[in-house]
């Protein structure tokens, strides 16, 4: 018997540091680094363009990645799929800029900070509040001197589509309530 509950107690730890493991990997994976993305845009005190460019990729790698992970859980939930396309588009013309510098492309990491969302109307609330940080990060940009005019309208336009996600967003988190 006293074998037996020692066993049963060996079971028990392994697996409450199993959970205790996936506890911790799903609060780290939505725990992006403070210099990251928009957060890290709108926190640094002085930006280059160089530095510009990584932080934009950044975070439409996190768009993208976040979106994707809404839509496997609950599905094509409008505005999530077509906007993740957009996202797509996004990335590949802050790539092309990347080609026309000697700057290499960040490695996607998107998949280390992004968790599920608990629900779709907390997915759409998260996605309204990057749109929010998406546009002010690219204001940001724009008042950077000597910005190559290409790297300015790319810019103006990944603000300004991120003006109509956000419109999206917010009628679809009005739909939730």
């Amino acid at each position: 018997m006293r074998f037996l509950l020692s066993r049963r107690f060996r079971i028990g730890l392994i697996v409450f540091s199993f959970i205790v493991f996936l506890a911790s990997s799903l609060i780290n994976a939505q725990t992006p680094p403070a210099d990251y993305g928009a957060k890290g845009a709108l926190k640094a005190p002085r930006i280059t363009y160089e530095e510009a460019l990584q932080y934009a990729i950044e975070d439409e790698y996190l768009a993208q990645e976040r979106y994707k992970l809404v839509i496997q859980k609950y599905g094509q939930v409008f505005p999530f799929p077509k906007i993740q396309t957009a996202e797509k588009k996004h990335i590949e013309a802050l790539e092309r800029l990347y080609n026309q510098t000697d700057i290499e492309i960040p490695t996607n990491k998107a998949k280390d900070y992004v968790g599920m969302p608990s629900s779709i109307k907390v997915a759409l609330q998260q996605a309204v509040q990057a749109e929010i940080d998406n546009i002010a990060m690219y204001n940001r940009f724009l008042e950077i001197k000597n910005l190559p005019p290409n790297a300015k309208k790319v810019f103006t336009n990944l603000r300004d589509a991120s003006k109509k996600h956000l419109v999206a967003f917010n009628f679809g988190l009005s739909q939730q309530q």
